[in-house]
Parts: structure tokens; sequence; C-alpha cells
């Protein structure tokens, strides 16, 4: 399979590198967290020509013999070397029982540089937390971006590859089919696996039904305004019988496990984060089409979906804007930045460049107010409103 460089990914565990954090790699599944530690290895630690570099992955059978936390820490032990850097490096970490007393040990010894990786929901942040008490650096790895897309295939970033991206997506994997039937064959197995053997095993789930069904009701209706009542009520109306408490719990399950992010409402004019209702996105849009085909197909509500996870990816806190009986799509804010966004497929029609912009034109502080579209033209402003073609936002390595 062709591999690319994930520099940002790269650079991040490069300025991390020698810190005393357990480096942990998290991320949805074969979102390419393997991949990336194989390329840390060659492209950053092999440049210390005198390191000792202590590389386990605990699916290769042949190290079935360190499944028992006893018997890693002892190996890991027995390969130091004196008067070197040492670094451990450890994927699918989960596949041990007992793993984090191995790794804790390992960090009290003060002798090792530790990076991690291991399956979405077997190493949650919340687990994280509970497991290490603040020991660790977290790295959060997401599919392939439009700009690893394009580079992937050598394409140029512009409309028709844009195109190209919504319906392919993000997840790597799936670049080798070259049958689309095949691409959400194989798609639709990771997604399964996700459910059933992650998240179904981890919480031990008895009605894998119930998460089944919640996770396509939140996919057919990815950038659409819920609440967990409004989420019972249908799958109740579709003939299971659910709590708002199951459901609510089932959809936390989901999002600690990277498939979907909830995005909470944010009250513009009284500066208030909100509890009630929010929206959820999708880590790739890709799986969509995979679980429920392409049906309904609704560009925008996938561009937007596209939009969301972009922000994320680029360190922003993600909220949905209310501001009087309007919404706006993002209000997206990292340190002391804060810009409020408008996501539209196409402006073309006046009625629909007037209800993207009428938002924006209420806020009343000064902070950045954008609409994304495929305008396919320079960025322009209208009335303080900066309008800008999508394709170059995306392609805009921040």
């Amino acid at each position: 399979m062709k591999l690319i460089k994930r520099k940002q990914y790269l650079d991040k565990l490069i300025s991390v590198k020698n810190t005393p954090d357990i480096k942990v790699i998290t991320g949805v599944r074969r979102s390419g967290k393997s991949k990336l530690l194989e390329s840390f290895i060659k492209t950053e630690l092999k440049k210390d020509e005198s390191a000792n570099i202590i590389s386990l992955n605990l699916t290769d059978p042949t190290n079935e013999s360190y499944l028992e936390y006893h018997a890693l820490y002892d190996y890991i032990e027995s390969q130091y070397a004196s008067a070197k850097n040492n670094y451990v490096l450890i994927d699918e970490i989960q596949m041990c029982e007992g793993f984090e007393h191995a790794v804790i040990g390992l960090h009290n010894t003060e002798k090792y540089d530790i990076y991690i990786t291991g399956s979405n929901a077997f190493l949650l942040s919340s687990d994280l937390a509970t497991l290490f008490t603040g020991r660790t650096f977290e790295i959060e790895v997401f599919p392939f971006s439009f700009v690893e897309f394009c580079t992937y295939f050598e394409f140029e970033p512009n409309n028709e590859s844009l195109n190209k991206y919504f319906n392919e997506g993000g997840m790597s994997g799936s670049y080798v089919y070259n049958n689309e039937n095949e691409k959400y064959t194989y798609l639709n197995n990771v997604y399964k696996t996700l459910i059933l053997r992650d998240i179904v095993q981890k919480y031990n789930i008895r009605k894998p039904v119930i998460i089944d069904n919640l996770s396509n009701y939140l996919m057919d209706n990815i950038s659409n305004i819920t609440s967990i009542r409004k989420i019972t009520k249908e799958l109740t109306k579709a003939g299971l019988q659910i709590s708002n408490v199951t459901i609510a719990s089932y959809t936390d399950y989901l999002c600690n496990a990277f498939s979907f992010y909830k995005i909470n409402k944010y009250n513009i004019r009284g500066k208030k984060y909100l509890n009630t209702n929010c929206k959820y996105y999708l880590c790739d849009h890709s799986f969509r089409y995979a679980k429920l085909g392409k049906r309904n197909m609704d560009y925008g509500r996938i561009l937007e979906n596209i939009v969301a996870i972009e922000f994320l990816r680029r360190g922003y806190e993600v909220y949905t804007g209310a501001l009087y009986d309007k919404e706006v799509d993002f209000v997206a804010i990292k340190q002391d930045e804060k810009l409020y966004v408008q996501v539209s497929n196409d402006l073309s029609l006046l009625t629909t460049f007037d209800r993207e912009v009428s938002p924006l034109l209420k806020i009343q502080d000064a902070y950045p107010k954008i609409i994304l579209s495929r305008i396919n033209q320079p960025s322009y402003s209208f009335e303080g409103v900066h309008i800008i073609d999508v394709v170059d936002w995306l392609s805009d390595m921040q």
C-alpha cells in the first residue's frame, strides 16, 4: 500500500520527543495510527544512530508471549541499553492484559521515551486519565484530510478532486480497491468491527442492534440539530425498546471511540456554552455511504461534515452557534482566535446567499465571519463577511 508523510502528526510527535510524558496515539480504527508510528521510527528516530529502539506490535503472533504485563515489562527491561537513548514503541497495547501496569512501571524507571497506540475503544481519553494519572500526551489521528487525499493520488486540489474526495473519503485503506462496491464493503467491515468487536466488547452490550441502529440514525442526520430525547423517540418508533439513559450512554460510547464528534451549542449573544441540543458529525463521511448507501445524498451536509472534521483536525474547539432564532453552522475557537462560519455547497441562488449571510450580519462583535462554499473564484467580502472557496480553505495548510 502506498504511504505518504503525514507531516502534521509527525511534527507533533517530534515536538514531544524525549519529554517525560507517555505519548499515546489515538483515533478511529484504520486511521493510520500504526503507520504513523512506523513512519516516526523511520524518519526521526533513525537519525539518532546510536538509539536503542524497542518496538513491538502486539497483534503479531511472534509477540504472543508478551500479552501479559509482567512478561511485557520484563522483555523491555531486558532490551535496555545503558548510555543510549532508549525508545519504547508498542502498537496495539490493549492486547496485553494489564498493560497499564507495565507502561507505568517502565515510565517510573525514567529510562525510556514511551510511545503507544491502541484500539480506539480500549484507549480512550477518559481511560488514559484514570490509568496513567496525567502522565500522558495524547495525539489524535484523523482519517486523511482533503490535502492528504490529493497528495496520495497526486491530484491538484480543485473542484474535481473535491468531488472525488466526497465519494472516496479519508479512510486510506479503501483506496487500494478499484471497485466502488469493494471499497464500501471494506469500509462497512471496518465500521462493524468498530461497533461489534470494540464497543460491544468493552461495554458488554447485550443488544448490539440498538447501537447499530443508533449509529445509522446519527449517520443519516449528520449536521442536524438533535437531542437524546429526539433520538430515543425516533428509534422507539422503529420498534426498539430503549430509554433516554441508554441512548445517552451509547451515544457517548460512539463518541468516545472517535466514531462521532458531538458539537454543542454556543449562545453567541450571551457568550454561553449550552448543553441543550447539539449536532453529531461522523469521523469520516465515507462510512455513511458504506452503511447507508448513497440514498438521500445531501452534498451540503456532507461538506459541512468535512469542514467540521477539518476544524477539529486543525485543533479548534468547535460549537454550533445560536443567535436569536438563527443558527450559525460553526463557532470555531483556538486560544484567542474565534471564527463564525457558515458552510454551503452552492451559493449561486440569491435566496441561498441571503440565508447563509443573514445570521453572520447579526453578530455584533469583531471576530471574523466566513462563508465557505464552492464559489470557484477568488475570495471576496460582503459587508464584512468573507466568502471563501472551500477548496482553497481545505488546501490551506495552517
